[in-house]
């Protein structure tokens, strides 16, 4: 007997994405489902940069399929689609940006900066369009990190071009003021900085603009949770009480101004000694996944407190370019993916559907 579409479905319904833990049915991945007597072909649509996981999802559902009793040619093409998700209510989206991912920390030394551009690269290493906003006015170190020196140009007058650093798009105060100048700035000053970073640099089609936020819960957060379209935010911390302490107000900033929680991730986590191999818990133990629980809010992942993190970011070549094939770059794009499911299990946007009305005297 041929094959039903009907079987193919039953058995799509048995194949778990391993990324968002979701069957392709369900999350509506799997479409343009053709039966031409026994063969089979369909699409898998998923709603995350995938370019690692590919292979492997295709093999998932090819193998379950080549399971049907009589199933001839089986042709599986995977791909990966990313669109804009709803932000906070009257708050409209930034030309050429789909998604915006605040990292933040309610306190400073936790390795936040570290983690956001690792981040951004593991989310352009997983094949988005990725961009990074340094907001923190008063100590930008995103150019450092990414090794970018030199100015913007503005080839209008009115609008900076972003700079580029390991495929990133880039902007910073860094950028338009020498290193060793202080931001000498009022509150109002530095909102008004950060939102014409933001809007007047020309980004280029972005899946992604992750924005490093500088520690704490003053102007700038602010500033963003009311005029910025945030799609979710991912806080860092260590395992540290005082840190957690911060991260915790953190947390709850974002909630009130209804900016989703996307997860956390506990930085410097554990301890391994280079020399013996040593483990220890240097900041304490189990902190981040506390708060995850205390809050019902994804853990994304740990990092260890590691000398070559710390080295790579200082010499302009984060971890994820630097050693790609490394267990800390590993743990970067795990999370990085998870960060990106939990942004494509947001509501969508459907703004750009709707049509504009216009009054006018004819």
């Amino acid at each position: 007997m041929p094959i039903s579409e009907l079987q193919v479905q039953t058995a799509l319904k048995e194949v778990i994405d391993p990324n968002t833990h979701k069957d392709f049915i369900t999350s509506k991945s799997a479409r343009n489902i053709k039966v031409d007597g026994n063969d089979v072909s369909l699409d898998v649509v998923l709603g995350y940069p995938a370019k690692s996981q590919m292979e492997i999802i295709r093999k998932l559902v090819a193998d379950k399929l080549g399971t049907l009793a009589g199933i001839g040619k089986i042709a599986v093409n995977v791909s990966y689609k990313i669109v804009s998700h709803s932000v906070q209510r009257g708050v409209k989206l930034i030309p050429g940006v789909k998604n915006v991912i605040a990292v933040a920390s309610g306190k400073g030394g936790v390795g936040k900066s570290t983690t956001a551009v690792n981040l951004a690269l593991a989310l352009a290493a997983e094949g988005a369009n990725v961009g990074m906003l340094d907001a923190d006015i008063y100590g930008p170190s995103q150019p450092t990190m990414l090794g970018i020196v030199g100015r913007p140009e503005s080839r209008d007058g009115k609008t900076l071009e972003p700079m580029e650093g390991h495929g990133l798009q880039a902007m910073s105060i860094g950028f338009l003021i020498d290193a060793e100048t202080p931001m000498v700035w009022r509150g109002p000053m530095v909102t008004q900085a950060l939102e014409q970073l933001l809007n007047d640099t020309r980004w280029r089609d972005l899946d992604y603009l992750v924005v490093d936020l500088p520690p704490g819960t003053g102007d700038i957060q602010l500033t963003l949770a009311q005029r910025v379209p945030v799609t979710g935010a991912v806080i860092v911390t260590t395992p540290q009480d005082i840190a957690l302490i911060d991260a915790r107000k953190g947390l709850k900033m974002f909630e009130k101004v209804g900016i989703p929680i996307l997860g956390i991730v506990e930085n410097m986590s554990i301890h391994i000694c280079s020399n013996c191999g040593h483990e220890e818990h240097v900041f304490g133990e189990g902190g981040g996944e506390r708060m995850s629980a205390d809050y019902e809010i994804e853990f994304l992942g740990a990092l260890p407190l590691d000398m070559r993190i710390r080295k790579e970011a200082d010499s302009g070549t984060p971890t994820v370019v630097a050693a790609p094939d490394s267990r800390i770059a590993e743990i970067y794009r795990d999370i990085a993916r998870r960060v990106a499911v939990k942004v494509a299990e947001q509501s969508q946007d459907h703004s750009a559907a709707f049509p504009k009305i216009v009054i006018q005297n004819t």
